[in-house]
Order: structure tokens, then C-alpha cells, then sequence
């Protein structure tokens, strides 16, 4: 006697399953989330499978040439970076973001630039009429550009389109509006946005036509829906950047034809994004090197060397529990590099209100920038500003001791191509020679607090 097919329950907001329905989902805390997902059919004969033979699938070894997937190029070179070098026949992308950070009008740019470069481009918007996009087109001046539209949320309809008109490029903006008729389940929802994202996915595989889907970002800045969405694409985007800044920052989190953590830079203008060619002199346009609580730190984003400034600000508390808050870096991370100062180094932050941020909009994950975070720290604390045209970087152990970091000697160029003269690195690194670079070398954060602020 077969199995009696099991029902289960999903919630929209983070996709957890549970047995039965409820109002509130336990995993996220939203309410009235939470709907019933059919399983689905097993099909005639689905129980003697075993009896049924497949196909044969041809195998191959490891040592197999194979050439490199080809690429087109755009205008648009960010964009080109972060896709690996160009887009990928077949492939399958998708780009999320906050609520206006300028979405769409990256990928209107994109289908123009890809469109001009030769690609046959249809642009599929699920949010907007068509009198909308022309509307943004005309005010970016890409009305010539010879890209197709459509304003469509039926996803059958879309798929017998492009079947009939076999692009080499479809943009759909955004997963989240397509709906299937045979999923009974509101646009938006988990079933609907896994089911829309395997077809398009499926269709790319099956015609070789490039597929960029545009998603939308939950309040923890995850592209909303199953994160299954993000196992089936080949690439995944994020388009970053504060409101109040001009500055974007498109970074891939996952690419199967390139490097994960690439990142292009934009400029918001009246006209649309415009590239950033030197975004380190771009981010330190403004910089005083003679304020205290300011360090430059030389980092790494995908294989692009990038300077950024990081501000600290150090002030009494008048609360019974001092404030700590960063913007553009890891709050756990910033306590750490507290409680290391105030154990290991004797330099207490009690009774002290400690902001910190990354100027520009930007925002930084990896460790090396501890080294840059702990001297703005210091530095706005003794109202002493750090020797002028250095850079900072290093990794920060527990035991207060500094880690050497990765392409080190990179950091060192790019900052001595923008005029830095001096460098602040771990011990690890002083083997490093760089022309025009003095290097002042550190084993661990106390000398770093005695020689730079002379404390400790």
C-alpha cells in the first residue's frame, strides 16, 4: 500500500516547515505568514520505479579539456567584473537589494549596454507598466537602445514569448510578482517564487539563453523567499549602498563562472550609474589626514584592492550602559576588538559611548581590518591623529597578537599609487618591498599601542 502523501506548512517570510498550521511562525516571528504547501504527485507508476531504467548518462574523468564558457562583454565594465569577466550564455542570475537602491535601473542600463554589444535583449517588468520603464529609459537616454519590452506576471505567457523569440538576453524584474497558474499559492509566496525560479532557471539551461532575475530583500537583507532560489542560480548579486549616499556597490556572493566577493562601483547621478574607475580615490575624496579617529584601511573585495576610510568617534556616556554603534562593519567584532584593548593592552573603553563607520556607504567583512578599527579606536580616544599618508591593516588574535593577512603586497601598491607613504602591517609582512612605501612592522597590539600612541 503506497504512502499517504504528508502535508506540510511553509512560511513565506523565511521558508521553515513545520507539521501544522499556526499564526505566528517560531523560526522568524512573523504572523499570518504560514500556509499549507501540497505535496506533489507522485504520478502513475511512481511506486515501481525500481522497475523502470533510465537512460545511460555519458561519464567523463577529471582530466577532460573543455574551453572556457564564451562571454560577452557590455559597456558596462563594474558589471563585467562582478559576472567574471561577461555574461555567460545559459546562465542564470540573480540580483537583490533594498527598495529603491536603484535595481532596476542597473538592469535597464544593462539590457541597453548588453543589446548595443549585439545581444537580442528582452526586458520582462512584473512591477512596473510599460509607459513606466519607457518613462526611465527616456530619462536615462537609452530610448535607441534596441531592447524589447514587455509588462507581464503570468510566467506561461513570458515562456511562450521567449520560446517564440528566442533571446540571447531576458531580464525579469522581479521573481517575486511571477505567478504560476498551476501553483496554488499567492504571488510572492514560497511555492510561487521556487516554482517561477526553477522554470526560468530550466528555460536558461534548456535554450541557452541568459536569464537575469531581479529579487527582492527581507529587513535582514536576504533575498526574500527559499534560499533554494540561491542554490539554483548560477550567480548571485547584491546591489549595495546607503540612501544618503551617491555610492553603489554591486558585490557577487556566489558565481560558478568567476570569482565570489567581486564588486563594481557606481555613482548615483541624475542620469542614471555611472562607473567608478578609482573607487579608493573616490571613497578618500574628502578625507582630512589631520583628525583624530580616522585610519585608512587597505583592503581586499573579491581580487580589487580598495582603500576606505574608517571613522571612530569616543565619547562619555551619560547612560548607565555605554552605546555601542557601528555602520558598514560586525557589532560582535567590534566588542572583541574592545575587550582585546581593554584585557591585553590596559585601554579601557568603560564609561565610553563608541561609534564607529565605514565612510562612503561601504561595508567591510573581512578580519583584516581589525588592525585599521583598533588604531581609529585609539586614536579618537587620545585625541591623536595617526602619522599622515599611512595606511592600517591586520588581523587581531585574542591573545592581542597581529595575524599576517592575504595579497598584502597588493594593499601596499594600490595605496602607494594614491600617495600613502607609509604602512602599518603585521610582522609577518616586513619580507614586503614596495617602492615609495615606508612599512612599520607590528608582532602584536600592545607594541602597536606603545610605538604608534605612545600608551599601553
Amino acid at each position: 500500500m503506497a504512502a499517504k502523501p504528508v502535508t506540510s506548512f511553509v512560511c513565506s517570510a523565511c521558508g521553515a516547515r513545520t507539521a501544522k498550521w499556526s499564526g505566528r511562525c517560531d523560526a522568524c516571528g512573523e504572523w499570518n505568514t504560514i500556509s499549507e504547501e501540497k505535496p506533489l504527485s507522485a504520478g502513475p507508476g511512481a511506486k515501481s520505479l525500481g522497475a523502470r531504467r533510465g537512460n545511460a548518462v555519458a561519464l567523463g574523468d577529471l582530466s577532460t579539456d573543455e574551453a572556457p564558457p564564451p562571454r560577452t562583454t557590455s559597456a558596462l565594465s563594474e558589471l563585467d567584473r562582478v559576472l567574471g569577466g561577461g555574461l555567460v550564455p545559459g546562465s542564470a542570475s540573480l540580483v537583490g537589494g533594498d527598495p529603491g537602491i536603484g535595481k532596476s535601473t542597473l538592469l535597464l542600463q544593462a539590457a541597453a549596454a548588453f543589446a548595443q554589444a549585439g545581444l537580442k535583449t528582452v526586458y520582462v517588468s512584473g512591477e512596473e507598466a510599460s509607459a513606466q520603464v519607457r518613462m526611465r529609459a527616456g530619462r536615462l537616454g537609452l530610448k535607441g537602445a534596441p531592447v524589447q519590452l514587455a509588462a507581464e506576471t503570468n510566467l506561461r505567457n513570458i515562456l511562450t514569448t521567449l520560446e517564440a523569440e528566442k533571446p540571447d538576453l531576458a531580464i525579469v524584474d522581479s521573481i517575486q510578482t511571477m505567478w504560476l497558474d498551476t501553483v496554488e499559492a499567492a504571488p510572492g509566496s514560497v511555492s510561487q517564487v521556487r516554482a517561477a525560479a526553477h522554470e526560468l532557471t530550466t528555460f536558461a539551461k534548456r535554450t541557452g539563453t541568459a536569464v537575469i532575475l531581479v529579487g527582492h530583500v527581507t529587513k535582514d537583507g536576504q533575498i526574500a523567499g527559499p534560499r533554494v532560489v540561491e542554490h539554483m542560480v548560477d550567480t548571485v548579486l547584491y546591489f549595495e549602498g546607503e540612501r544618503g549616499h551617491q555610492f553603489r556597490i554591486l558585490r557577487a556572493v556566489k558565481n560558478r563562472f568567476g570569482p565570489a566577493d567581486e564588486i563594481g562601483v557606481f555613482e548615483m547621478t541624475g542620469r542614471g550609474l555611472t562607473e567608478v574607475a578609482n573607487p579608493s580615490a573616490l571613497f578618500l575624496g574628502d578625507r582630512d589626514s589631520s583628525t583624530p579617529g580616522a585610519a585608512v584601511f587597505a583592503g581586499i573585495e573579491g581580487t580589487r584592492p580598495m582603500l576606505v576610510e574608517i571613522q571612530a568617534l569616543v565619547a562619555p556616556t551619560p547612560h548607565a550602559q555605554p552605546r555601542r554603534s557601528v555602520v558598514g562593519w560586525d557589532g560582535q567584532r567590534l566588542a572583541m576588538i574592545l575587550a582585546v584593548l581593554e584585557s591585553r593592552c590596559g585601554v579601557p573603553f568603560t564609561g565610553l559611548d563608541v561609534y564607529l563607520n565605514v565612510a562612503g556607504g561601504m561595508k567591510i567583512t573581512e578580519p583584516a581590518a581589525d588592525l585599521a578599527v583598533a588604531a581609529a579606536l585609539l586614536s579618537a580616544r587620545e585625541d591623536s591623529a595617526l602619522p599622515q599618508a599611512s595606511v592600517v591593516f591586520g588581523e587581531i588574535s585574542l591573545s592581542g597578537a597581529l595575524r599576517p593577512v592575504s595579497q598584502a603586497e597588493n594593499r601596499l601598491k594600490e595605496a602607494a599609487k594614491l600617495g600613502f607613504t607609509s604602512a602599518i602591517a603585521p610582522t609577518a609582512s616586513k619580507a614586503l618591498s614596495v617602492p615609495g612605501m615606508s612599512i612599520m612592522t607590528m608582532s602584536d597590539l600592545t607594541a602597536f599601542v606603545g610605538d604608534v600612541f605612545g600608551a599601553g
